[in-house]
């Protein structure tokens, strides 16, 4: 095999795929990245069972083949090589020379017979969704999933399709997070729940775009994000998600309306005073057209007021404050409305469209110390 690339477009899609080389396992090739030069376009693909990566870039191919390359080994290669031309040759014995000006490695790759491919899916229906609108919905919901495998669900996320709506939610036991979306078109009903792992990846490759979109193809068992010349493929979780219908009550005691940064920049002045590890809650003393944000320390304690519009009653509950925090930073309006039942009932954020809904459950404080 021998090829010919700018260092800029190998590098590019050396970036991209790399998301998806496992960072441990029990098989060697799987810590390659295979070039794919064996037809009339240069692909390059990582895969680590659960999850694969594809794309093509940009080059001349001078002899058609394919290896696989130790994906640690090649990107750093690749990262440090000068900005120019970079011509990569490989003779049978999978000795591979990576050139570029008067840099020359040399490095022993492996057979890419031996390489497992993407899984091939058929494409049935395809759902169509701006890049910039995938990456926002992402960001939005993608910090409340649960960190550790205790249940499997909670790692990822549902992505439920009615019709022009797409409606994704994560949970991760203490807080839920819930986007609505309008789609371009219409189509039947799918529920699916995919890895956060996976999303995340995405969104990390995703340029963003307004006007181009992501293609999402589904079967039974993964989900295809198709967008520029990168094809992503994953396993889905198995399982039903969870019923969060009944969790999500529209009675409430007190609403208030309040600006978010002014809010969003006050509780995090708060947890100036908590390290890392700490369990202190941020306590809202809700009164007429008052919020007092209160926290108390090992290290001290802060109050502050904020002006708020509120109906009902007044309520003095507590919070764990990096939770208000998360859902406060993702949400793009000025003024954001809380809805509360109770001091052991969750808290609703939420807007009057019903594009996003974030529910904070609240934690338990002694009312003496606050």
């Amino acid at each position: 095999m021998k090829l010919i690339c700018s260092k800029a477009n190998l590098l590019h899609g050396v970036n991209i795929v790399s998301k998806a080389v496992p960072t441990r396992t029990t098989m060697a090739i799987l810590e390659c990245i295979l070039i794919d030069a064996s037809t009339n376009e240069i692909k390059l693909t990582a895969n680590d069972m659960e999850l694969g990566i594809e794309t093509k870039i940009e080059g001349e191919i001078a002899e058609r083949g394919v290896i696989a390359l130790d994906a640690k080994i090649f990107s750093e290669i690749v990262r440090k090589l000068p900005d120019s031309e970079v011509v990569i040759e490989t003779d049978t014995s999978f000795k591979t020379t990576i050139t570029c000006e008067k840099a020359k490695f040399n490095i022993i790759g492996k057979s890419g017979d031996d390489f497992s491919y993407i899984p091939f899916i058929e494409r049935k229906e395809c759902i169509a969704i701006s890049q910039f609108t995938l990456k926002e919905v992402i960001r939005q919901t993608i910090f409340s999933i649960a960190d550790n495998d205790n249940n499997k669900l909670m790692t990822g996320e549902l992505f439920e399709i009615n019709e022009n709506k797409l409606k994704v939610v994560s949970l991760d036991g203490h807080r839920i997070s819930i986007r609505n979306i309008e789609l371009k078109n219409t189509y039947d009903h799918k529920k699916v729940v995919v890895p956060g792992k996976t999303l995340q990846e995405v969104s990390k490759i995703l340029p963003g775009s307004l006007e181009e979109d992501v293609n999402i193809y589904l079967s039974d068992n993964h989900i295809i994000f198709e967008f520029d010349n990168t094809t992503v493929v994953s396993r889905l979780i198995e399982g039903e998600y969870f019923r969060i219908e009944q969790m999500l009550s529209s009675d409430y005691e007190t609403k208030i309306k309040i600006n978010k940064r002014e809010l969003l920049d006050c509780i995090d002045r708060a947890t100036l005073l908590v390290k890392e590890g700490d369990k202190k809650p941020i306590i809202m003393n809700i009164t007429d057209s008052n919020m007092e944000l209160k926290i108390n320390s090992f290290i001290g304690s802060m109050n502050e007021d904020i002006d708020v519009v509120k109906e009902g009653k007044d309520i003095l509950i507590g919070f764990n404050p990096k939770f208000f925090i998360d859902a406060l930073r993702v949400i793009d309006e000025e003024e954001v409305n809380l809805y509360m039942v109770n001091p052991k009932a969750p808290c609703f954020i939420k807007d009057d469209e019903g594009k996003f809904i974030y529910l904070i459950l609240p934690v338990n404080f002694n009312a003496a110390n606050s």
